[in-house]
């Protein structure tokens, strides 16, 4: 064998190597932390309005409607705010997960960390005396890479 063709073969050998040594990693076969930061979603509410006729306003990351549809994602932490922007006390209620804010006192806000595992629709409420019925918590599930597997996926 000649200097040129034992060259060629340590460049082929290598090559193939490298390009192994790209796939094995690529798939997460050897990273002992994950690579990303964990996803989550931040949605901000406020009541506002009367006693009579309070509803919940979207603030952040949501729309600013009246008693907006909150969605949340499956597999993902949901962290709501919720503000009291009213002079009454509130209480926001989600049935289902039953999970509540603190009695929220004009100008207080309280934080509500939901990690939902499967898809459902949840109706949230205004608890104090009794439920007055505001709107509805979405959780939905998200396919990333439109189903891609493997190799191909983290290409996407």
């Amino acid at each position: 064998m000649n200097d040129r063709q034992f060259v060629a073969v340590g460049l082929a050998v290598g090559l193939i190597t490298l390009v192994s040594f790209v796939v094995v990693i690529g798939q997460g076969s050897v990273r002992h932390v994950e690579i990303f930061w964990p996803e989550k979603v931040e949605q901000t509410v406020a009541f506002e309005g009367s006693q009579n006729s309070v509803r919940l306003t979207g603030i952040l990351g949501t729309a600013e409607d009246n008693n907006p549809t909150l969605i949340m994602r499956t597999g993902f932490a949901y962290i709501l705010t919720v503000e009291n922007r009213t002079d009454s006390l509130h209480r926001l209620y989600i049935d289902g997960f039953n999970v509540q804010t603190d009695l929220l006192e004009p100008g207080q806000s309280d934080i509500i960390t939901i990690y939902p595992e499967s898809e459902g629709t949840y109706n949230y409420y205004d608890k104090r005396q009794n439920l007055k019925l505001l709107g509805q918590l979405k959780s939905v599930h998200v396919v990333p890479s439109d189903g891609f597997t493997g190799f191909f996926k983290d290409l996407i």
